[in-house]
């Protein structure tokens, strides 16, 4: 039987969302990735919601440990994993690539966020496992 979701992890991922839609509806689309990376990491700080930057992430296989440069977004709460695009539109292998960062962080709940959308809500895809 999977276990539920913690009410942490949800409220983490709710915060999150709450900083992606405020920066959205001021800034809306067009800007490049980088840009919503540090407004909505500004979101996060005057929300008081704690997170990580490009966090490192090793890859282990068959005992052998890859420093690989792979890279989390954000890491919010220590639970929630954002992967932050600007693109024409989110491609299956997006959703794969944010399906992978959960298994190799062992997290639980996943948001991908294109931010090149007209409404937020049509550029969001939230994974939990």
């Amino acid at each position: 039987m999977i276990e539920p979701i913690p009410q942490s992890t949800e409220e983490a991922a709710t915060r999150f969302l709450d900083a992606a839609f405020n920066l959205h509806r001021e800034l809306g689309p067009g800007l490049l990735e980088s840009v919503y990376e540090a407004c909505v990491c500004h979101e996060l700080t005057l929300m008081g919601v704690p997170f990580q930057r490009q966090v490192s992430v090793p890859v282990s296989y068959r005992g052998f440990q890859i420093e690989s440069g792979l890279r989390l977004d954000l890491l919010v709460a220590d639970e929630v994993v954002v992967e932050l695009k600007s693109i024409d539109a989110l491609l299956p292998i997006h959703e794969a690539q944010l399906l992978t960062y959960l298994k190799i962080t062992k997290k639980r709940v996943g948001i991908l966020v294109n931010f090149n959308v007209p409404l937020l809500k049509q550029g969001i895809k939230r994974i939990a496992l």
